[in-house]
């Protein structure tokens, strides 16, 4: 019995072990391929011109490769979407790890998850159909669309996670620092405020992060309410286009260098994320050094 119990632990252990190689090669593999298929472009135009420059004309003869308009349109829906996800996502994980209670608590923490496993697609289609037509009353915008309908939609597809990272990082905080500091007469607001939060501080900044890397790489929901144009974003009610639907629109009928562009834009996509993981990292290994 004991044998074969002990069997089982080192086939899961080899499963596991396999599990972990076929994730770092697939790394790997992405890795090599973007950057084989990518890096050729800069034989045609500098890594300066096509960072800086905002032409963007592939077709044309001479062709222009300048993708900071995409980069400033990523930037622009990445921004509004936090500053739009930030306040109501730390509202909503403190109030679920420290006021919500019983049933309500389940339901709400249900709804979340519920917002979570929504395709992007379906959150397009609601901005699309229900916020676009919103913005164009509003703001008196001739389609509705543009950086700040993306940054809605975008919003609203971030919460789920800066809400349940902030739920699980102050109720990580040990239970001693909210007595102690309770049963120095601080009110339970002033005990959420002062000690809570700050003791949570890098697993909730982890959760932005993680939010931004999410709305920096969305794509098929920016597609179909940003508007999708090759223009300098100039303000929230800005036609744009950002650096992953670049890819997706012109990669159906990208050919030669036009092509290779669009796995360059996907290098500095990479890049972008890779940055946001090292980030999230840091945070989290400094996060329990606090805890030691």
């Amino acid at each position: 019995m004991k044998s074969s119990k002990s069997l089982l632990e080192k086939i899961v252990e080899k499963i596991l072990l396999i599990s972990a190689f076929i994730s770092i090669i697939s790394v790997v593999f992405i890795t090599v391929f973007i950057l084989k298929e990518g890096l050729p472009l800069f034989t045609q135009v500098s890594p300066l011109t096509f960072l800086f420059s905002s032409d963007w004309a592939p077709t044309a003869d001479p062709p222009q490769y300048g993708i900071l308009a995409f980069i400033m349109g990523s930037i622009w829906v990445t921004t509004g979407a936090l500053l739009l996800s930030v306040p109501v996502g730390l509202a909503v994980g403190i109030f679920m790890a420290e006021i919500a209670k019983g049933r309500f608590a389940s339901i709400l923490r249900s709804v979340v998850e519920l917002l979570a496993g929504i395709p992007s697609v379906i959150y397009g289609l609601f901005g699309y159909i229900a916020i676009s037509p919103i913005i164009r009353k509003i703001f008196d915008s001739p389609t509705g669309l543009g950086v700040i309908t993306a940054s809605i939609v975008l919003a609203i597809m971030t919460l789920p996670t800066i809400v349940n990272i902030t739920e699980v990082s102050i109720r990580a905080v040990s239970q001693e620092q909210k007595e102690g500091s309770l049963a120095l007469g601080a009110t339970h607001w002033m005990t959420i405020y002062r000690v809570l939060v700050p003791s949570a501080r890098s697993g909730i900044l982890a959760g932005i992060v993680l939010g931004m890397g999410r709305a920096i790489g969305e794509t098929m929901a920016v597609l179909m309410v940003a508007g999708n144009a090759v223009t300098m974003p100039k303000g929230p009610l800005s036609l744009t286009r950002t650096l992953t639907m670049n890819i997706a629109t012109d990669m159906k009928y990208a050919t030669d260098y036009h092509s290779v562009s669009l796995f360059t834009t996907g290098i500095v996509l990479f890049i972008f994320i890779l940055a946001i993981n090292l980030i999230v990292q840091y945070l989290m290994k400094k996060a329990i050094k606090e805890d030691i």
